[in-house]
C-alpha cells in the first residue's frame, strides 16, 4: 500500500513536472520577443565603460535585474490570485507598451538621428576629470530601469500564457522564465560585450588563422549588435500586435479570417502572410499611440511667456 502511494506521488509529481516544462515551453516563444530586445538594449547599456570594467558592469546590472524579478514575480503572482480579471488589461497594456515602444525607435531612427549620446559617452572616456565611478554608476542603473521595464512585459506575457493553470504551475513557471532568462540574457550580454576584446586579442597571435577569426569577431561584434537591434524591434511589434489582435474583438475576427485564408497556402506563404499581419498591426498601433502621446506633451506642455 505504501509502495503503492509512493508511486502515485511520484507519477503525480512527473505529470506537474511535465505540465510545467510544457508550458514553459509555450510562454518562451511568446516571450522571446522581447528578449531580443532586453538583450540589444542591454547590451548596448552597458557599452562605453572601460574594458576593464564591462564585466563587473554586467555582473551589477544582472543582480539588480534579478532582484528586479524578486519584486515582479511575487507581485504578478498576486494579482493571478487575488484579481485574476486583471490579466488580461496588464497583458494588453503590455502589449500597447511593446507597440509604441518599437514604433518610437522606428520614428526616432528615421527622422531624429542623433550622435550626441555616442558622443557623450566617448567625452565621458576621454576626460579625466570625469568620475568614472559616477559615470559607471548612471549606466548601471539606467540599465536596471531598462530591465525591470523588459522583465515586467516578460512576466506578464508568461502570466498570461499561464493564467488558467494551477497556481503551482503558475508559480513555477513564471519563476522558471523569469530567472532563466536574466541567466541567458546577461550571459550573452556579457560575451557580446566581450567580443570586440577578443578580436583584439586574437589579431595580435602569431597564427594566421587566428589573426584571421580575430578580424572577423571585430567586423561582427558591431554588426551583430544592429543586427540585434532591427530584430528586436521587429519582434516587439510581432509579440505586441498579436496580443493586441487577440485582446481587441474587431483585430481578433479579421485574424481569424485572415487565418482561414491563408490555410489555403503554402505553408510557409502561410506563416509568413500571419507574421506580416502581425508586424503591421503592431506597427500601425504602435505609430498612432505615438502620435497620441506626442499631441498629449505639445497640449501640456506649458507655453513659454513671449
Amino acid at each position: 500500500m505504501a509502495s503503492a502511494n509512493l508511486l502515485a506521488l511520484i507519477d503525480d509529481i512527473a505529470s506537474l513536472l511535465d505540465d510545467i516544462a510544457v508550458l514553459s515551453k509555450v510562454a518562451a516563444k511568446k516571450t522571446a520577443g522581447v528578449l531580443g530586445d532586453d538583450l540589444a538594449l542591454n547590451a548596448q547599456q552597458v557599452t562605453g565603460v572601460r574594458a576593464e570594467r564591462e564585466l563587473p558592469v554586467v555582473w551589477a546590472v544582472a543582480k539588480g535585474s534579478f532582484l528586479n524579478k524578486c519584486i515582479l514575480v511575487p507581485l504578478a503572482l498576486l494579482i493571478s490570485a487575488l484579481i485574476p480579471w486583471l490579466i488580461q488589461p496588464m497583458l494588453m497594456l503590455g502589449g500597447a507598451f511593446l507597440c509604441f515602444e518599437g514604433a518610437e525607435k522606428v520614428i526616432h531612427n528615421l527622422f531624429h538621428k542623433s550622435p550626441v549620446k555616442h558622443k557623450d559617452t566617448l567625452t565621458a572616456l576621454a576626460d579625466p576629470e570625469i568620475d568614472m565611478a559616477t559615470f559607471e554608476k548612471d549606466k548601471i542603473k539606467g540599465a536596471i530601469r531598462t530591465d525591470f521595464i523588459l522583465s515586467a512585459e516578460i512576466i506578464v506575457i508568461t502570466l498570461g500564457t499561464v493564467a488558467a493553470a494551477q497556481l503551482t504551475q503558475q508559480i513555477m513557471v513564471v519563476s522558471t522564465i523569469a530567472f532563466a532568462m536574466t541567466a541567458g540574457v546577461y550571459g550573452l550580454v556579457a560575451l557580446i560585450v566581450k567580443l570586440d576584446d577578443i578580436g583584439l586579442y586574437l589579431t595580435l597571435k602569431s597564427s594566421g588563422l587566428a589573426r584571421a577569426i580575430g578580424r572577423g569577431l571585430l567586423w561582427f561584434a558591431p554588426n551583430m549588435m544592429k543586427t540585434l537591434s532591427i530584430v528586436g524591434t521587429a519582434a516587439m511589434f510581432l509579440v505586441g500586435g498579436s496580443i493586441l489582435i487577440h485582446g481587441l474583438p474587431l483585430l481578433h475576427h479579421a485574424s481569424i479570417a485572415l487565418t482561414e485564408w491563408l490555410s489555403t497556402l503554402p505553408t510557409v506563404l502561410s506563416l509568413l502572410g500571419s507574421l506580416t499581419f502581425d508586424l503591421i498591426v503592431g506597427l500601425l498601433l504602435g505609430s498612432i499611440i505615438v502620435a497620441i502621446i506626442t499631441a498629449a506633451q505639445k497640449w501640456l506642455k506649458p507655453s513659454t511667456p513671449a
